[in-house]
């Protein structure tokens, strides 16, 4: 991990984030997407997370984008309000770098001082054992599987559900009582 930053994402880094996105669509199941979205919509995606108040983040080395993580709402109901889901996307040619690991802590410290309360993961296959593991330690438990899902490839995919409390979890929240 030498020499990696992780900051917050600029509107620069959309395009290297578009190129990184693209390539697990056209050849992983880290995306269930099958078409690579154009950078307008990119741009639109990363406004949608920024405009929720919630973290979008890249991780660079030497002024090159090598991977990204953001946080969303985990569902758009109000009751969901205190729960995410993370999202990493690593450029192909810097997997097994330590970029996961860099940005995902800092991931989950964001959302942790937004007074968030659950974090999932939601892996794209159970092949993933890369991600699988990176999520593990990081304090996700595995909570279930969506088994075969999803269809790309020419083959069925499954969904790897995965969870981890945030700051104080499931205690009552401010102002709850």
């Amino acid at each position: 991990m030498s020499g990696l930053i992780v900051r917050a994402s600029t509107e620069a880094d959309v395009a290297r984030c578009a190129e990184i996105y693209g390539h697990h669509v056209l050849h992983g199941t880290a995306s269930f997407e099958v078409e690579p979205p154009d950078l307008a919509e990119m741009r639109k995606r990363r406004a949608a997370v920024l405009d929720l108040g919630l973290p979008h983040l890249v991780a660079e080395r030497d002024g090159l984008v090598l991977g990204y993580a953001y946080a969303g709402n985990w569902r758009p109901r109000p009751a969901y309000k205190f729960s995410v889901e993370d999202s990493i996307y690593i450029a192909h040619d810097a997997v097994g770098q330590g970029v996961g690991r860099a940005l995902l802590p800092v991931l989950i410290e964001q959302c942790t001082a937004m007074g968030k309360r659950q974090m999932v993961a939601v892996i794209g296959n159970s092949a993933q054992t890369p991600s699988i593991r990176l999520h593990v330690s990081c304090g996700f438990a595995m909570v279930g599987t969506l088994t075969n899902i999803g269809f790309k490839f020419g083959r069925w995919l499954d969904s790897v559900l995965m969870q981890r409390p945030l700051g104080a979890g499931d205690a009552p929240p401010p102002g709850s009582s």
